[in-house]
C-alpha cells in the first residue's frame, strides 16, 4: 500500500494498536516492524531510496520527507501528462490529450488501412508526449534524480525511448502507476503516489 508522508507516523501508531507494540529493525534498506502477534509491516522510502537511518519511525519519517527531484511521466494512448518537482506541487507540468482510433471489426483491405492509421496516430502522440516530456524534465526543471512512471506500459517504453529522455530514462524507479486516461486531477494522485512511502504488510 502507499502510506502520504504526512499520515506516516499515524499508520505506525494503528499498526501497534491492532497488533501489539512492535519491534522496529532496518533491513536492506527498509524500516521493518515486527509485531507481537507475528504481524511483519516493511516500509521502504519514495523513488527507490534506501533508508539507512535509526530503527524508528521518526527518523524513518524524517528521510521520507526529504526533498527530491523527482519527475511522474503517465502515457496511455488517450493522453499523456508529465511533472516534476521537489515537493509536494509539481514546479513544471503538462497534460495533453490525442486522439487514437479504438479498434475496429472490419475485415480485410479496410481493416489493414485502419490498422495503419491508428499506429501512426498513436506514434505521432507519443512523439508529441516525449517532445513534452523533454521540455519539461530536461530544459526546463534541470534533469531529475527519480522517475515515476504509470499508464500502459508500451505506451511509456515507446516515449522513453526518445534518446532525448535517455537521462530520466536512466533513473526510472521500480514503482508502477496503474493509471486511466492522464487528465490534471489523475497526474495530482499520481504525484501524491509517487512521493508516498509504500508499505507491504504480511
Amino acid at each position: 500500500m502507499l502510506v502520504p508522508t504526512e499520515r506516516l507516523v499515524r499508520w505506525f501508531e494503528n499498526f501497534g494498536t491492532r497488533h501489539g507494540v512492535p519491534e522496529l529493525a532496518v533491513r536492506e534498506g527498509r524500516l521493518v516492524a515486527t509485531a507481537p502477534d507475528g504481524a511483519l509491516a516493511e516500509a521502504a522510502l519514495p523513488f527507490d531510496r534506501g533508508y539507512d537511518g535509526p530503527p524508528e519511525v521518526e527518523g524513518f519519517h524524517e528521510a521520507a520527507g526529504r526533498s527530491v527531484r523527482w519527475g511522474v511521466l503517465l502515457v496511455r494512448k488517450g493522453g499523456f501528462a508529465v511533472a516534476a518537482g521537489m515537493d509536494g506541487t509539481p514546479e513544471v507540468s503538462k497534460v495533453g490529450q490525442r486522439h487514437v482510433q479504438g479498434r475496429t471489426k472490419a475485415g480485410g483491405q479496410s481493416q489493414q488501412r485502419f490498422a495503419r492509421r491508428r499506429d501512426n496516430q498513436a506514434r505521432q502522440a507519443y512523439e508529441a508526449a516525449a517532445d513534452h516530456a523533454h521540455r519539461i524534465l530536461v530544459t526546463e526543471f534541470g534533469g531529475v534524480e527519480a522517475l515515476v512512471c504509470g499508464g500502459d506500459r508500451s505506451a511509456v517504453d515507446a516515449v522513453l525511448s526518445d534518446p532525448r529522455l535517455a537521462g530520466p530514462a536512466e533513473r526510472r524507479t521500480g514503482l508502477w502507476l496503474p493509471v486511466p486516461d492522464p487528465r490534471r486531477s489523475v497526474l495530482d494522485q499520481a504525484v501524491a503516489d509517487a512521493r508516498s512511502v509504500s508499505i507491504m504488510v504480511r
